[in-house]
């Protein structure tokens, strides 16, 4: 083993923002780091962290589609998925794909456009 994983850091024009989202969404505490830099720690085996781009270089992935591809996203474990549904689009997520509720997952945007998948388990 070369090491260990420290955080899954996105990139994002308003890392505090971002890291409240996913704080409300799964829990921890929101550090701020400094220079850009922000960090999701709790109960987590791995670090979120959240890494500012200026607003004008950002470019949100696109889900489906391979313009700007989706790179990476995050599966969050739900025991009902109609209830977290509702829960994370009122703390500002955008639902980008439900499948008429024939999926046992449901696939969103952060308010940054980072695609999440919310999944029954």
């Amino acid at each position: 083993m070369i090491g260990t994983l420290r955080a899954y850091a996105l990139d994002c024009p308003d890392p505090l923002a971002l890291a409240a989202f996913y704080a409300e969404l799964v829990g921890g505490k929101v550090v701020d780091e400094g220079d850009g830099w922000v960090e999701l720690v709790g109960d987590h085996s791995t670090k979120l962290a959240f890494q500012l781009v200026e607003t004008e270089a950002f470019r949100a992935p696109a889900w489906p589609g391979q313009d700007v591809p989706q790179q990476a996203h995050i599966d969050i474990g739900v025991t009902d998925l109609d209830a977290a549904q509702a829960q994370v689009l009122a703390l500002g997520a955008t639902l980008l794909e439900d499948w008429a509720g024939t999926k046992s997952w449901r696939v969103f945007a952060d308010p940054a456009g980072h695609p999440f998948c919310l999944c029954a388990c």
